[in-house]
Order: C-alpha cells, then structure tokens, then sequence
C-alpha cells in the first residue's frame, strides 16, 4: 500500500480536484506584503572559512570540488559549515523534513544564529504541511528569517488539506521550487541532489537514496549567492511569518523548536567511518587543518528563475533545455544518472542525433521496483523500447543488489532507490545539480544546477556510475525476434537474464496498469 500511496499523492498533486475540492472554503495569499530585500554577504577573507577558502584556491578563475556520494559525509559536511560559519548561511530546500535530519540540520542553525550569524532559509511549501510549528520556533530566534516560496495560503495541517482549502491556486500550486543549496559565509557551499530528510542520508528504516551531492569553493559560490538572492528576494517568495500562524508567544515558539529538535528527541548521527567510496575523508578534517584538497577547474552555475512559474515555460532558456543543448554537441559519450526519466519529444530527439554521429548514450534510473514515484515509471516506460532501438545503453537500479553493494551506503532492511542527478559529456563535462530528465523538471519546477569542466571530476563520477551500473542494476535488451524487453544482471562469471520486471510483485504491476490511464504523461 505504500508504493501505492505514493503514487495517488502525486497524482493528487498533478490532477484536477475533485467536486469535494470545490465545496471547501477558498484561501488566498495576502496582499501588500512587506518583503524585507536582503543580499548576500560579501565573502570576508578574515573569516574561517574565507580564510581556508582563499589559502586553497589556485586561482580566482576556479572552482574546488568535492563529490559527496555518502550520505553521512554529506550531512556532517553540512553541519560542520553551519558550526564555523562567522557571517552567514544561506540555505535553500525543496523539502525540509519533520525527522530526525531536518530536525538536526535545523538545530544547527539556530546555533549558528545564537553566534549571531545571519541565517536566511528558503524553503519550497509543498511538503512542509503541518510542519509549521517547527519552522515558527526557528524564526522566533534572533538572527533567522525564514521565507517560502509559492506558498499555500490555507489548510496549513496536512499536504491534501492545502490543496483543498485552495481549489481556484491549483495552476499555480502545481509549480514548485525544486532546487537545494547550502552556502556559508559565502565562501563554501554544498550544492547537488538531496534534499534534508533522514532517506537522502542512508537514515531512514524504510527507504534509502542513493545519491551524489558536491561540495564548492571558489568561483562559483559568488555565482550561487547571485542565484539565492534571485530567489530569496522574488515576489513569489513570501516571509514564513506572513502565511503560517502561531498562538503561542515567541518565548513559547523557542520551547517548543528546542524541545523538537533538542538531543533528547533529535540525538546527532553515529560517527562517520574513516572514508567514503571514493576513498576521502571528511571535509570536517580539512577544515580544522585549515587547507582543503579539492579538485579544480572552470565551472558556471545556472538556475532556472523564481518567476518560471508565471511564465510559459516554451519561452524559459531552462536547466533542462541548457543541459540538452550541452549534449547535442557530444563528440563521443553521454552518461546520465536520472532518478524520474520521461525524455519527451525533445529529449529523443536529441538522443537520435547523437546517435545517428555514433555518440554512445548511457542512462542509469530506477526500475519499477526501486522507483519512490509510480506515476513516472508509467510514462518511462513508453520510452524504454524505442531507446533501446536508438542504442541507447539503459539501466535500472535494483533495491535489493544495490543493499548488498556496501560502497554505496549501508542500507540496512531498507529499500533501495535511485536519486542522484548528474550528468557526463564525453568524459570532460560534468553535470550535477536537481534537475531529473522529465516534464516536470522541463516545465514545472525550479531547478538549479552546476557545469565544470574537469577530466578529473568526470572520471569520479564514471567510477560510481560504473560501480552502480556493474553491481546494483540491470541491464535492459530488446530480445528477438519480438523486441521482447529482458532485463540482464551479472554475478561473477554468470549473467541472470530475466523477462519480467524484476525485483516486482504482481500486485505492484497491478496498481500501476490500474493508475496508467490517470497518469498522461504532459500531467507528470
């Protein structure tokens, strides 16, 4: 019931209400709000962290890297900028979860604000519902401000109940703001796929991401700053304080927030092992030594902009249009990891040209089994034979190899899935950012995302898209002579061919070809 569950929610995001929608009493945002405009703050090269920042950069010209595929490095990562950050943290979220990871990430920035750094977050309002409470204690501290961007105006209890209280917003709450970002003293930032909740750092009991952050210093954080401010400051960003509302007195917000998300109820992570899968340690480290050993190189940060939802998006250079213009010009290899992929029109249409000059394609997602978003594979799945036609190389995590390949994260009894989102261009080219391969990321959401030019950086990201791909997934072929699908895994010396969905239930297939016809692929 779970998987179907998920399915229906999406579905009861991207589908008309329903007569009952109608009957409830209609909200709306509030006018003439008073938006306080704010910048970032210059980098100060006296601060720690500038100071690191300045005495590890070759030149100004470029940019430092770190990949994150561990998901307690990345956290720590986090966590640790919020602690030696002196000036500012600016944060961005698509989802700011009500667990013990959100819970923890948010307590350190109260600590940040307590030092008196300035702390500004962003957060997207769809999945926040109920959660306000939460949000109203944080910026009841000194120092924090917290905004939300194209907000629910009412039914602020529980994610149906907004969608509910504000039947005539549907177009309008149908786009949201998928970006993540996480910058300090606007000297480092962490920019990348996961979003803050306990399945994005291998900490849930139930399901588990596999996914890929990067760590940034240098030029391109200044960039970042420019794209947050964009947004922080945008008329579809409202301050939190002007939505969600409160009975208790700002002394009783503050309880309650330390109550929350004090140690008793939101205990810190177990101790990060010595090393992650592509052999580094923690950032933390380096920054008490004062110098960091990164990988360097010219890259440019882009994101789509805050009023792409007002705007037809036909008319919107995005993310997604930026990053297939980049691939039509590959000279000889296209690798991509795309958690949702509905490639559409243009999509294919790009995958045959690069094709018909013998550029090779390999694309990793999720399988039915490991897919956390029914709704998608449904509109995947009309793609997967004619891109195996166009050769197209195409892979599907596996939930239950990719638990037992310990390299990408200890997963426990929980399920495996796919989330990171990234990009190779002839082994030169990187892509990482929030952007997944579907409609909604073309024409609904905001994304945000990072190009480098790094040989160096790209051979990383093909040693675990390589090690994913070879251990954690199958392999999909068109066998003859009915251009049947298999699916091909291999242990060792042996190859295990399959000529169903695996890893797949009955009733699971059951529940998708029942959603199938609500599920056209222009509402995914």
């Amino acid at each position: 019931m779970h998987y179907f569950w998920r399915a229906c929610t999406r579905l009861a995001r991207v589908a008309a209400l329903t007569t009952f929608s109608l009957l409830a009493a209609c909200a709306s945002l509030p006018e003439h709000v008073e938006r306080h405009e704010s910048t970032a703050i210059d980098l100060d090269p006296q601060t720690r962290l500038g100071k690191i920042a300045a005495e590890s950069t070759p030149s100004e010209e470029l940019s430092g890297f770190r990949l994150m595929p561990n998901g307690a490095f990345a956290l720590n990562t986090r966590v640790t900028l919020a602690s030696m950050a002196q000036k500012s943290l600016d944060v961005q979220y698509y989802l700011v979860a009500d667990d013990g990871t959100g819970r923890y990430l948010l307590r350190a920035l109260r600590d940040a604000a307590a030092r008196g750094v300035r702390v500004r977050l962003l957060v997207d309002d769809l999945y926040d519902g109920g959660e306000d409470e939460l949000f109203l204690g944080l910026a009841a501290y000194p120092n924090v401000e917290i905004r939300l961007f194209n907000p629910f105006p009412g039914g602020r209890g529980g994610f149906v109940s907004r969608f509910v209280a504000s039947p005539q917003d549907f177009s309008r709450l149908n786009h949201r703001m998928h970006n993540k970002l996480f910058i300090a003293d606007a000297a480092m930032a962490v920019a990348g796929g996961r979003n803050m909740a306990d399945e994005y750092f291998m900490r849930s009991e139930v399901e588990n991401f596999v996914d890929l952050d990067s760590f940034v210093v240098g030029a391109v954080v200044g960039q970042l700053e420019e794209i947050f401010d964009d947004y922080w400051n945008s008329s579809v960003v409202y301050p939190l304080e002007s939505i969600a509302h409160s009975s208790r007195s700002p002394a009783e917000r503050r309880a309650f927030f330390d109550d929350a998300a004090g140690p008793v109820k939101t205990p810190d992570p177990a101790p990060l092992i010595s090393t992650d899968s592509l052999g580094y340690g923690p950032i933390a480290d380096e920054l008490e030594r004062g110098r960091l050993g990164l990988i360097w190189a010219p890259a440019f940060a882009y994101a789509d902009l805050p009023s792409k939802i007002q705007m037809d998006s036909a008319d919107v250079a995005t993310v997604q249009y930026n990053l297939i213009e980049l691939m039509r010009r590959a000279k000889r290899e296209i690798l991509i990891s795309s958690p949702y992929l509905i490639p559409g029109k243009s999509g294919m249409q790009m995958f045959s040209d690069v094709r018909k000059r013998g550029v090779s394609v390999k694309i990793l997602t999720n399988s039915l089994a490991s897919t956390d978003e029914p709704v998608v594979h449904i509109g995947y799945s009309h793609y997967r034979r004619e891109m195996l036609r166009l050769g197209v190389e195409l892979y599907e995590l596996s939930p239950n190899r990719v638990t037992h390949t310990k390299r990408l994260g200890m997963f426990g009894a929980s399920v495996g899935r796919l989330h990171a989102k990234l990009a190779v261009i002839d082994r030169q080219t990187v892509f990482i950012g929030s952007m997944n391969f579907d409609p909604r990321s073309a024409h609904e959401n905001t994304e945000l995302g990072v190009i480098i030019e790094s040989p160096q950086l790209a051979r990383e990201v093909v040693r675990l898209l390589d090690l994913a791909e070879l251990q954690s997934a199958f392999r999909l072929r068109l066998a003859e002579p009915d251009s049947k699908l298999q699916w091909l895994a291999t242990e060792g010396e042996t190859e295990q061919v399959l000529d169903d969905e695996p890893d797949s239930s009955f009733w699971m297939k059951f529940q998708l070809k029942l959603l199938e016809p609500l599920a056209p692929e222009e509402l995914l």
